[in-house]
């Protein structure tokens, strides 16, 4: 099985998440994409999160109907904080004969040596890079070092494109906040869920 890993806080998931999601399982063949909401992101102590309860119904709200994906509870279910390369070995554990596709960012590839363990993330999974349409391509030598010259061009040439798409979770956090619509940045069905749980109101 051929198994994309795709992290983060998903506060609240949007159509750049599921777009992003989409594109890597067409692009690289995946059989599954895993979501993998985060318990207690390192890298994100800025804003108090969502609970994961809600997190995680907003995703399947999102994602329900999609045969392809599905919700890990990992990082939620593990006491801590939430590192991806113990996601990744806990995943590759359960799913012994699965070859691991980890879904990333541009952005987060820039990040990514700052992250706990990042020789192992590049060890257990392909990296699959995505950039958006336009935008410049990501900077492979931040992750010099990290793994072989020659598995680095596998990365490189296992590289998404994806349409161009601008949204941010924190975006859309500050509209509810201020009362301004954000309908056809996030499915209907979380749009009305985070109306009826009264979501974001304050920041």
């Amino acid at each position: 099985m051929r198994l994309g890993v795709f992290g983060g806080t998903f506060d609240p998931v949007h159509l750049g998440h599921l777009l992003l999601a989409e594109s890597c399982r067409e692009s690289c063949r995946l059989d599954r994409v895993w979501f993998v909401p985060a318990g207690q992101p390192p890298h994100k102590t800025n804003h108090a999160l969502t609970p994961a309860e809600k997190r995680i119904e907003m995703l399947k709200l999102a994602i329900g109907g999609h045969e392809a994906f599905d919700i890990c509870r990992l990082e939620i279910d593990r006491p801590g904080p939430s590192y991806s390369y113990e996601t990744l070995a806990a995943i590759r554990q359960q799913q012994p004969g699965a070859e691991l596709f980890f879904l990333m960012g541009s952005d987060s590839l820039a990040d990514l040596p700052t992250w706990r363990e990042p020789a192992k993330i590049c060890e257990l999974a392909e990296l699959v890079v995505v950039r958006r349409a336009g935008a410049e391509g990501p900077d492979w030598s931040r992750i010099e070092g990290l793994a072989s010259k020659d598995r680095i061009d596998r990365f490189r040439r296992g590289a998404v494109e994806m349409p161009l798409v601008d949204i941010k979770s924190r975006d859309i956090r500050r509209r509810v906040a201020e009362g301004r619509s954000i309908r056809f940045m996030t499915p209907r069905a979380v749009e009305v869920y985070v109306q009826a749980q009264g979501l974001y109101l304050e920041q």
